[in-house]
């Protein structure tokens, strides 16, 4: 099947609960700042790094290589924006060719970028990587800076699935990714 036309990011208001339906939920992250609506019968799972990063998950309860997962890193002080690391044409550009690896010989990972754009202070990067022997994989993501009182930290939240879980959770996934906020 071909890809539908690329993600638009649409915004998903969190203020009404209710607006979301039965099937969503709002997760909110009062120490790390953020919010996000997650399917209601979704797990959540979380792991401290090195006191430089922080992970938290959010993924079906059935096996699947679907997800949705923000990493939160500290950052250095002339990091104060998300400009910081660029525009987001160049930012999603070098993400991307950074996981390219279809030129070597034999063909390594295929990664293409889809879309992007800023947006509210924030960057939305969709994109495709497909490994030799292995389901094209459809990668949503939203990145931020924001200041916890300490430290800049960088907030990167991915969205995945592959081809045969579209249908079943392209569409989950694509809300919870364009509902995620930074709070205050």
């Amino acid at each position: 099947a071909v890809y539908a036309a690329a993600f638009a990011f649409p915004s998903v208001s969190l203020a009404a609960d209710n607006a979301l339906g039965e099937d969503f939920r709002v997760y909110t992250d009062e120490v790390n700042k953020f919010k996000i609506a997650i399917p209601q019968d979704w797990q959540v799972g979380s792991g401290e790094g090195d006191g430089v990063r922080s992970l938290t998950a959010f993924y079906p309860q059935e096996a699947s290589t679907s997800n949705v997962s923000i990493v939160i890193t500290n950052l250095g002080a002339d990091f104060t924006r998300l400009e910081s690391f660029g525009k987001v044409d160049a930012f999603a550009e070098n993400l991307v060719s950074g996981f390219d690896r279809s030129w070597q010989r034999p063909p390594g990972v295929a990664a293409k970028l889809i879309d992007c754009k800023a947006s509210n202070g924030l960057y939305y990067i969709e994109y495709t990587l497909k490994s030799p022997s292995e389901s094209r994989r459809h990668l949503f993501s939203v990145l931020g800076v924001a200041d916890n009182g300490v430290y800049n930290r960088l907030y990167t939240l991915t969205g995945q699935f592959v081809d045969e879980e579209e249908e079943k959770f392209g569409s989950k996934i694509q809300k919870a990714v364009s509902s995620f906020r930074l709070i205050k």
